[in-house]
C-alpha cells in the first residue's frame, strides 16, 4: 500500500511529526513499511511553461522547435517529442537544472538549433512508466488546469512529499485505504481523525426509472448497491486527482474512472463504472456463470468461464467479472453519457477462486479476497457521486438502489483488563485502556471491571479477547515495554516420542544420513510423478482453500515425491553420492470432501543414491535403525505390485499382522520422469508404529560359562529361493542350543549348475548349563539339513 504523505495530512494533522518520526512510531504500533521514498528528490530547476509556438526543425523531421513561455521570458527548446501542440502546459527543465541519474543541462544547439532547456516526461520526474497518462506514456508530461507560469514544478504539483510503502497483513484489509492508515495514524499520535465531508445536491429525477437490480447468489454477494449518473463529461481528471493516483501507484484514466480509483485508495474498498446505455434490458443480474460462459474483459482478453464464477449480468450476457474486473462491452468510453456506479460486498473466497481460475489478479481482487466492511457500500458511492459534482463530470439521479439482507452487525466482546496487564507485563489503568481503545474507534464501556468492547464491522479481525491484548500493547508501544522474565517454576522435558524420535535420528546421522525438511504442501503433480495408482488412498488429499500455487495445492500423503525433488536436486547439480531421510507428517483424510480435521501420521523417509549404493545398503540401514531401537520379530517380504519401486528390487516391512513400510529401487519409470538416470533407493517407514514398537530399555546377561561350537552348512538352491526361506528353516529347527546363525557367502559359477546358487551359513550352538558333545550338535544339524532338503530342495554343496 503506498500512502503519499501530503494525501495523508487531509485526515489527520501530522504537520508537527517528521517523516522519520511517522515511519519509526507507525512501525512501532504494528504498521509494517517496506520503504519510505521522496517523490522528486533529485529535482531541481525545473518550471511551469506554457509552449506558445511550436515548428519544425529546418534540419531534422523528427524534430521540433518551441518557445515556451516560462514567466520572466520566453525560451527556444528543441525536443523529439510528439505529443505537444502550442497552449500545452508542460514541465521545463531550464540551463542549470538538474534530473533523476545525475543529468544536468545545458545550452547547447540540435541540428544547428539553439535548445535553451528540456520539456519534461513524468519519468523525469521520478514517475514509474506505469503510472503515466496515456497522452503523456512515451512523451511530454501534459499539465491539466491553471498554472503559475515559472513557478518550481515540485511547488505546483505538490512533488514535495514523501510516499511510505506499508505491507499490509492479510487480516487487515481496513489499512488498504487512506482512511485505514489515517485511523492508524491518528490512534499512534493521539490526533483527531477528519472524514471527508460528503454533500450532494441538486440529485434529479429517480434511478429506478433507470435500472433494476436481481441478487440471484447471495451467499457470493451479501450486498449490492448502485447509483445513476446522467448526462456525464468524459474529460481528463484535474491535475490534483490525477496526481494523487499517480503517487499512489495508479494510472489515471479518465474523470469518471479516476474518480472511483480515488474512492478505492481512500476507502479501501472497489467500485466500478458501467455505461448504462449499453446494458441490455436495463437490468442488472448478479448471478453464477453459465459454464462456457465467455467475456471480454477490459484488458481486451477474452475470458471463458464456469459455473463457479460469480458474474455482473444484463438481460443476456455477462458485462463483469464480480470482483476482478468489468467487461469490454459496458466500458465508459468518451461518447458515453449515463453510467452505472456499482458498489459490493463479494464472498472473499469466491474472488480468490475466481482470480487464480482466470488468471486475473487486479487492485480490486486484491481487497476483495481478503474481506472488505459491507456496510460502507453507500458512502462510497455517495462520496463518487459528490466528487462527479464537484468536478461537473455528470448530474446525480436520485436514488440508491441496495440490496443487503443479511446485514453485519457489530459485534460485543468483554475484555478483562487484568488479563491485558498480566499478558504484556505491564501495570496499565483502566482508563488508559480505554483511551487505546476509544482511539481506534472501539466503543467501550466499563461494567464490573470488564471492558464491553463493540468492534467496528471495519475491524473484522478483532475476535475475541486476546485480540484487544496485541491492540493495547502495539497502540501503547512496543518499544517501551520493558522486558521481564517470567515468574514462577519453568520445567520442560522431551516426551518419550520426542526421545525416540531425537535417538533415531542420531542413529541415522552416525550412519551418514543427513536431515532434509520440506513443505507439508504439494501438488497433485508430485503423485503422478512417482506413479500413484488413482483408486489409491493417497490419492485421497485435503486441498488447501488459498495456496500459494498449484505446487503447493494439497496437504501431502506420502513423502516420496519430496524426497525424490531433493535427491534429483542433488544429481543436478553433479552430487555424487547423497543419503537423506526427513521425519515429517503427512495428511490422511477421513473422507472427502473433507470435513473433519485430517489425521496426522508421522513418517520417516529415506532415500540414497551413488555409485557404491544398492538395494542392501538400504535395508542393512533399515535392519541397524530397529536393531538400535529394540525392535525384532519384523520380516521383509518381497513386493512386486508396488508401481512407485522396480519389482525385483522392492520389500515390504511386516511386523506381525503390521504394515511398517517399504523399501527398494524407485522404478525405471519414475526416475525417467524425474529426468535422470541413477538408481535410487528409497525406504518408507510409518513412524508412528515405530514408537509403538520401540524399546529401549535393555537387560543385560551374564557371559556364558560353557564354550560354543559351530558348523558351515553350503547349500545349493534355486535362484527363487531367498535367504529368508532358509533362515526360517534354521530357526524353527535349531532347537535351544542354536546361538545365532549367519549368511557368510552367496557362489554362483562353476560346479553350480545355471538357475542355482550357493547359499553358505555358519550356525554356533551353545547351551546355558552344560558343554555340548558332537553328538548333540550333529543331531540338531541333520535335522536341520533334512528339512531344507525336503522343503527346499537344497543338497549339501
Amino acid at each position: 500500500m503506498l500512502v503519499p504523505v501530503n494525501w495523508l495530512k487531509e485526515y489527520v494533522n501530522i504537520d508537527d511529526i517528521s517523516i522519520e518520526e511517522l515511519e519509526e512510531r507507525l512501525v512501532m504500533s504494528g504498521s509494517k513499511t517496506e520503504c519510505v521514498l521522496k517523490t522528486a528528490r533529485e529535482v531541481e530547476g525545473v518550471v511551469v511553461g506554457k509552449i506558445v509556438e511550436v515548428v519544425k526543425h529546418p534540419n531534422a523531421d523528427k524534430l521540433l522547435i518551441t518557445k515556451v513561455d516560462v514567466g520572466e521570458n520566453v525560451v527556444q527548446i528543441v525536443t523529439g517529442a510528439q505529443n505537444i501542440k502550442e497552449g500545452d502546459i508542460v514541465p521545463v527543465a531550464l540551463v542549470g537544472a538538474k534530473l533523476p541519474g545525475g543529468i544536468k543541462i545545458k545550452k547547447g544547439k540540435l541540428r544547428g538549433e539553439v535548445s535553451n532547456g528540456m520539456l519534461c516526461s513524468a519519468e523525469e520526474l521520478g514517475f514509474t512508466e506505469n503510472v503515466v497518462p496515456k497522452e503523456s506514456k512515451n512523451g511530454i508530461f501534459i499539465l491539466n488546469g491553471e498554472f503559475v507560469l515559472g513557478q518550481d514544478i515540485k511547488k505546483a504539483l505538490d512533488l514535495n512529499d514523501y510516499i511510505i510503502e506499508f505491507e499490509i497483513t492479510p487480516n487487515r484489509p481496513d489499512c488498504l485505504s487512506m482512511i485505514g492508515m489515517a485511523r492508524e495514524t491518528a490512534a499512534t499520535f493521539k490526533r483527531e481523525l477528519k472524514y471527508p465531508a460528503i454533500n450532494i445536491v441538486n440529485e434529479i429525477e429517480d434511478i429506478n426509472d433507470y435500472i433494476s437490480i436481481e441478487v440471484k447468489d447471495k451467499d457470493l454477494c451479501r450486498r449490492y448497491a448502485v447509483r445513476a449518473i446522467k448526462d456525464v463529461k468524459i474529460a481528463p481528471s484535474p491535475m490534483w486527482l490525477q496526481l494523487k493516483l499517480m503517487k499512489a501507484g495508479v494510472r489515471p484514466i479518465n474523470n469518471i474512472v479516476d474518480i472511483t480509483n480515488y474512492v478505492m485508495l481512500e476507502y479501501g474498498i472497489p467500485l466500478h463504472a458501467f455505461d448504462l446505455d449499453k446494458l441490455c434490458g436495463k437490468k442488472i443480474l448478479v448471478r453464477r456463470a453459465v459454464e462456457g460462459e465467455i467475456i471480454k474483459t477490459l484488458d481486451g482478453v477474452e475470458r471463458k468461464l464456469n459455473q463457479n464464477h460469480l458474474v455482473i449480468a444484463d438481460s443476456e450476457r455477462p458485462v463483469a467479472i464480480a470482483g476482478v474486473m468489468g467487461g469490454e462491452d459496458t466500458e465508459v468510453t468518451e461518447s458515453t453519457k449515463t453510467i452505472l456506479l456499482e458498489c459490493a460486498n463479494f464472498n472473499k473466497t469466491s474472488i480468490r477462486n475466481t482470480s487464480r481460475g482466470i488468471g486475473l489478479r487486479t487492485e480490486a481482487s486484491s481487497r476483495f479476497e481478503k474481506g472488505i466492511d459491507p456496510n460502507i457500500i453507500q458512502t462510497a458511492l455517495n462520496r463518487v457521486c459528490q466528487l462527479i459534482q464537484e468536478l461537473n463530470a455528470g448530474k446525480v439521479i436520485k436514488g440508491v438502489i441496495d440490496i443487503y439482507e443479511n446485514k453485519l452487525e457489530k459485534k460485543c466482546i468483554k475484555v478483562r483488563p487484568e488479563r491485558v496487564n498480566n499478558l504484556i507485563g505491564i501495570k496499565l489503568s483502566t482508563d488508559e485502556m480505554i483511551d487505546i481503545l476509544s482511539r481506534l474507534e472501539l466503543e467501550v464501556k466499563e461494567k464490573e471491571n470488564v471492558l464491553e468492547v463493540v468492534v467496528p464491522t471495519f475491524r473484522q479481525d478483532l475476535q475475541q479477547e486476546i485480540d484487544f491484548v496485541e491492540e493495547v500493547a502495539r497502540i501503547y508501544g512496543y518499544d517501551i515495554i520493558n522486558s521481564t522474565l517470567p515468574k514462577g517454576a519453568v520445567w520442560g522435558a522431551k516426551t518419550n516420542a520426542q526421545e525416540i524420535e531425537s535417538y533415531t535420528k542420531n542413529i541415522l546421522y552416525s550412519l551418514g544420513f543427513n536431515e532434509i525438511s520440506t513443505y507439508s504442501f504439494v501438488g497433485p503433480k508430485s503423485l503422478d510423478m512417482i506413479k500413484i495408482p488413482e483408486e489409491s488412498f493417497l490419492r485421497r488429499t485435503v486441498k488447501l482453500i488459498n495456496p500459494l500455487g498449484e505446487e503447493y495445492s494439497i496437504m501431502r500423503t506420502t513423502l516420496i515425491p519430496s524426497m525424490m525433488e531433493v535427491l534429483t536436486k542433488n544429481i543436478n547439480r553433479n552430487v555424487k553420492q547423497a543419503f537423506a531421510f526427513e521425519i515429517g507428517r503427512v495428511f490422511i483424510p477421513h473422507e472427502v470432501p473433507v470435513k473433519t480435521l485430517p489425521i496426522e501420521k508421522k513418517v520417516l523417509t529415506m532415500g540414497m543414491y551413488g555409485d557404491d549404493v544398492d538395494f542392501f545398503d538400504l535395508k542393512g540401514a533399515v535392519c541397524t535403525i530397529f536393531e538400535r531401537l529394540g525392535i525384532k520379530d519384523y520380516e521383509f517380504i518381497p513386493e512386486k505390485n508396488h508401481l512407485t519401486f522396480h519389482p525385483g528390487r522392492c520389500a515390504t516391512i511386516v511386523y506381525g499382522n503390521h504394515i511398517l513400510g517399504n523399501l527398494g529401487e524407485i522404478h525405471p519409470d519414475v526416475i525417467e520422469n524425474y529426468g535422470i538416470d541413477n538408481r535410487i533407493y528409497v525406504a518408507d517407514i510409518d513412524f508412528d508404529m515405530i514408537l509403538g514398537l520401540t524399546r529401549l530399555d535393555r537387560v543385560y546377561k551374564p557371559l556364558p560359562k560353557y564354550p560354543s561350537t559351530s558348523r558351515d552348512m553350503a547349500l545349493v538352491v534355486k535362484e527363487e529361493v531367498y535367504a529368508k526361506d532358509i533362515e526360517d528353516i534354521i530357526r524353527e529347527n535349531g532347537g535351544k542350543i542354536l546361538e545365532k546363525y549367519r549368511l557368510f557367502d552367496v557362489y554362483r559359477g562353476k560346479q553350480i549348475p545355471d538357475g542355482y546358487k550357493s547359499m553358505a551359513y555358519s550356525l554356533t550352538f551353545r547351551a546355558l548349563d552344560r558343554t555340548l558333545t558332537d553328538e548333540e550338535v550333529n543331531k540338531v544339524y541333520d535335522k536341520i539339513l533334512k528339512e531344507l532338503m525336503e522343503k527346499l530342495n537344497a543338497k549339501l554343496r
